[in-house]
Formats: structure tokens, sequence, C-alpha cells
């Protein structure tokens, strides 16, 4: 395939060759009130550079106040289509309600702002020109929808931000073939040498009988060919168990794992064909073989055990918003996320784009991925979240990188778990939804305290005297205590009697703290602060010292990657700049190396050991 296909397909694990992208200068118009209903309403006033949501600079509109409909606009050529094809219209995600038109009929609505979803426009198609009108509903007050980190105040305020409304990923087009492969599933088992695969056709009219069709699955890494086997479709589908030959010993096994220090791809060629072998689609995918579980309070992967060192990306830039201004952008998070030393990143209240995803499985960076919160408990808010974080799931479950599903944080859109019974089986229905959808991934039912269904124990705490860090979390052998009495942030860590608090055999990972904020601006907000650059590195270096210190953790998440808006406790400037050298952040997110950096370390550790016997006040 064509590597400028492989490098930007916006759907990379389902790639074909004719794609085109529809980014660019669109005609814009905002309705504050949501007055226009038909787009023989819209006074056209403005263009507007799509993919940025108009709130960005990025978009050429910069308007952050309230708004609860845009529209958008834009015409062209439709590709020629063969007998038989389709000409399919793709939306990366539109906050929230979006409805599309094609010459004036509507072909498409959808909800949730961070899901994808197509239109098929072939028979606008047929016209030879297509204008594409889209209405987008976002009611900035809203706070029963998935919100994230979308502030409801005009100015963003304490950790919330700017508004994102309307188109805020790419749009692109595709012609697909009458029959063809509509979606696929990849579930590697590792006990099992095996690669499980779910495939699903379909065929229009025209196109040749489903019973007459056969997949051709291609496997390999490099110039190896692990697997090259054909099946026929049944029922619209094929599933099956692809057995690969185990080389048996570790130097060879190992190199076929996935991994964040060796992030093997297992590329994938996907042909459907006639009976009499004609070329029908053509596809290509990638997988990995990997498997992420749990040994009592210990993660392991590929069955080993795995030290889990995350930091917490919300994936905002300056100008851009959610949006990353390029893919090189994508590319130099995960990066930049490598080299200050973590494995991995926690996704914050957003659902990254795919080309995201495709860059952390393709050069090694675990994922946790977070649903973003709606902010009231009502059934309206029930329906919606639910409905979108299953079509999440289906989305990014067949990438390697995500290792873990997190529904809640900090019990935002579920306010009263500790006494009401219908707020906690939400939590819990959601906890085994999950788990029924993808069993081989570990699910944490709500992040930051108040657990009531989770494979994962996560702790917010902010707590700034290394001295209680250290008490709260040193005793490894008395998690009792912790959960019982330990209330980081002045929330319960576990809820509930009986089986809901045998949570000792899980691991406990400590997924927000720090939070030190250092910035030369003023008015900039954080969990502490620090003055200069290098009271940052220092207070970082300690705080990591004893955090990976701690025997009870499984892991930690900081907080945060990169300064967002008002909030300065980032690693990086907003723009991506170190705040103090990438290496110096390396040595303290992964620890000593050199007798000298151990030395210093220890040092510190007597120090603090002292700081317990006889507590005083003061920072870090």
């Amino acid at each position: 395939m064509p590597d400028g296909t492989w490098q930007n397909h916006p759907r990379p694990q389902h790639r074909r060759r004719r794609w085109t992208t529809l980014d660019g200068e669109w005609d814009f118009a905002i309705d504050p009130a949501g007055r226009w209903a038909d787009p023989g309403e819209v006074k056209w006033d403005r263009r507007i550079h799509v993919p940025f949501a108009p709130e960005t600079a990025a978009s050429g509109v910069g308007d952050t106040g309230f708004y609860e409909r845009c529209w958008y606009r834009t015409r062209f050529r439709a590709p020629a289509l063969a007998a038989g094809e389709r000409l399919h219209l793709h939306f990366g995600a539109v906050d929230y309600e979006a409805l599309v038109w094609a010459n004036g009929t509507p072909v498409a609505t959808h909800r949730g702002g961070y899901t994808p979803f197509r239109a098929d426009v072939t028979a606008a198609a047929r016209a030879g020109d297509v204008e594409i009108v889209v209405r987008a509903d976002d009611d900035p007050h809203d706070l029963a929808k998935p919100r994230g980190k979308q502030d409801w105040q005009l100015r963003p305020h304490s950790i919330w931000y700017p508004r994102t409304s309307g188109i805020w990923q790419t749009v692109w087009m595709e012609p697909v073939p009458a029959a063809r492969v509509s979606k696929l599933r990849w579930t590697p088992t590792l006990e099992r040498w095996e690669i499980a695969l779910d495939a699903y056709v379909v065929a229009d009219a025209g196109g040749p009988p489903p019973d007459d069709l056969r997949l051709r699955v291609t496997l390999s890494v490099g110039a190896a060919v692990l697997a090259d086997d054909t099946y026929r479709v049944i029922a619209g589908e094929v599933q099956r168990r692809i057995a690969l030959s185990d080389p048996g010993i570790d130097d060879y096994r190992n190199e076929l794992l996935w991994s964040p220090e060796r992030p093997t791809l297992i590329q994938a060629h996907i042909q459907l064909l006639t009976a009499a072998g004609h070329l029908v689609d053509e596809v290509w995918s990638y997988t990995a073989l990997r498997s992420i579980a749990m040994q009592g309070d210990r993660f392991v992967l590929n069955g080993r055990p795995l030290t889990l060192r995350l930091v917490l990306d919300q994936g905002y830039w300056p100008e851009t918003g959610q949006t990353a201004p390029d893919d090189a952008a994508l590319r130099r998070d995960v990066e930049v996320a490598k080299a200050m030393g973590f494995n991995g990143v926690r996704k914050h209240q957003k659902i990254e784009t795919p080309r995201y995803l495709y860059w952390a499985d393709a050069l090694g960076l675990l994922v946790w991925e977070e649903m973003p919160s709606a902010y009231r408990f009502t059934p309206q808010s029930v329906e919606r979240l639910a409905a979108e974080w299953l079509a999440v799931i289906e989305r990014d479950r067949s990438h390697p990188c995500v290792i873990a599903w997190v529904p809640f944080n900090e019990s935002w859109g579920v306010p009263d778990l500790p006494d009401s019974p219908a707020q906690r089986h939400y939590v819990r229905a959601l906890y085994h939804l999950t788990k029924t959808l993808d069993p081989t991934r570990p699910v944490v039912g709500n992040d930051g305290w108040e657990s009531v269904a989770t494979d994962v124990i996560g702790i917010h705490d902010y707590d700034d005297q290394l001295a209680r860090i250290a008490a709260r979390y040193g005793a490894s052998d008395d998690l009792a205590r912790l959960f019982r009495r330990e209330r980081p942030g002045g929330r319960m860590l576990v809820l509930g009697e009986g089986p809901e608090q045998r949570h000792p055999d899980h691991p406990v990972v400590l997924t927000e703290f720090g939070g030190i904020a250092f910035s030369p601006d003023a008015g900039t907000w954080g969990y502490s602060q620090a003055s200069t650059a290098a009271a940052f590195a220092e207070r970082y270096a300690r705080l990591l010292a004893v955090v990976r210190s701690m025997p009870v953790l499984a892991g930690f998440c900081y907080t945060q990657f990169a300064d967002t808006y008002q909030e300065a406790n980032g690693l990086l400037y907003a723009d991506r700049t170190p705040k103090f050298p990438l290496e110096d952040i390396a040595r303290a997110t992964r620890g000593p190396t050199t007798v000298q950096e151990f030395e210093q370390e220890q040092i510190w550790r007597d120090d603090l050991m002292r700081r317990q016997q006889a507590p005083r006040p003061g920072g870090l």
C-alpha cells in the first residue's frame, strides 16, 4: 500500500486506497438560539477552517461565546463511481448532535460528540457536483450530555476549558464497492498464540450475492508471512481464530510480541473475493499479539510484571483546542511522553482521534481510555453516556495500545454515589457491560475514589506533603486501613460491604497526583506551586522518588503532560516545550540508573524519614 495512504489515513485499522479529505475552508454560520431549522434559512456570513472548532483561533472564527447551533457548507466534485459503487462521507467527530444534507436531501443524523459516523451521498454524487450542509446542535448549558472538560461558564475556570462545538475531527470521503468489508475486529490471545478475527460483510443491490463471497486474510511482519487463509463468508460474517506458529524460545517470541519497548505490529491485508477469485473489496489493517492481565495486585503485560508509569494527558493545543494542529503533532506527543520516561498515558476526559491511537500503537505507548463525563444524573444522561460509551469501545477495542477502559471519573455524573443505590447500579452496570463487550482488558469503574465495581483501585491524591504521601501508602500490608480510613480529597476510596470491599487483591494505582504548577504567567492554576524551574524540577524528582518507592502501588499517573489553558501544572508548556530538560524528567520518572543517582535518592528518603518522625509545616 502507498506510504502516504498508510501514514495519513483517518481510519488506520480499516484503510482503502481511494479516499479524499474534505478538510479546509467551508462556509459557516452561527445560529445562537438555534432558530434556523433548514439550510435554506441560513445566512452564510463567514468561513471556517475545518476540522478546527469555531471556538479556536485556528478555525478563523474564534468565537468562545454561547451558541446552541452552528452550520457548515461545502461543495465538491464527486469522484467517478464504477457500477454498483457507493460514495460514503465520514465525520470523525461532531459535537454534539449532527444533521447532514447532500444536495438538499437529509442523509444522516448522529448524536455524540466523540464518536464517528458516516453518510451515504451516492444519490447526490450521481449529479456530479455535491453540496454538503451540516447542522451541529450543542447546547453549552446542557450538563446531561458527555462533555468532558468543556466549561459551562462563559470563561474557562478552575479545571474546565473552552467549549468545542461542531466539527472538530477530520471529514473525508471514499468510494466503496457494493459488496464490502464493513467492519473488522481483532482480539489477540497470547496463551493460545492466536489472533481472533471478526469480519462483517455487507452487500448492497448490484453486488455479488453474499453466499458467493470469500475473505482472504494475510498477516505479516515485514517480509515474513504469518498466515495466509481464505474463509467463506456465512451470513455476512467471518469469525475465525487464526493460530500462529509459536516460536517457542523467548527471544523469538519477544520479537513478535507488542510492548512499549518493542511495538511490533502485524500487518493485515484483507481481500473480499468471489468464489471465482475476482477481487471485490480490499482493505488494509493491523493488529498485534499482546496480553494485558492482572496477577494479584500487579499488572502483567505479555505474562511479565508491568509497573505503570503514566502521565495524564488532556489533549488540548493553544490554537486548535481538542483538535491536533496536524498529524505530526499527534506523533510528537507520543514521542515526548516516551522521552519523559513514561510508558503510557491516561487520556483524560477525551476520546482521542484514531490517528493518536495509531501512533501509540506504532511507537509503543500504553493508553488508558476514559469516557468524557456528563455532570448530571438523569435518565437522559444515563442513556446518552451509555450509548456513546458503547460506540467508543466498538471503535477502539482493536488497538493494541489501549489497555484499560474508564467509564467514570471522580464520581462526575454520579455525584451522590455513596448514598444513591441507583447511581451505584449505574456504575456497576457500565462496568459489567464493558467487561461483557471486552473481557480482555481491565475496567476502572470509577477512577479516583468511591469504587463500587472495578478491576483497579484508582486513587487521586494531590497532597503536596511528601511525609503524608509516604505514610499513607507506605504500609503495603495494611490495605484495609488505607481503604477504610484514608480519604484523599475527602472521599471514601471504597464503597459498599462484603464482596464490594474485597479489593486488597486488586492493583492499586495512584492515577492522579502531583499537579505542581510552574508558569511565568500570572493568574495560572495548579494544585501546588513552584516558583522557579529549578524548584519545579527538584519537587518533581523528590515526589516521584517517594511514589516509585511505595510497594503498595502497581503504578502511577502524574498530573499532567502539558499546560492546558489556565491550568499550568504540566511538565511541558502548552506548546510542548519542556519546563526542564527532558532527560532530567525521564530520570525522575523512571528512577536512578547510576550510583550517584541512587545515593541522591537515598539522601532524600532519609530526610523524609526524619520528617515523618518529626512532622512540621512546609512545602515539599
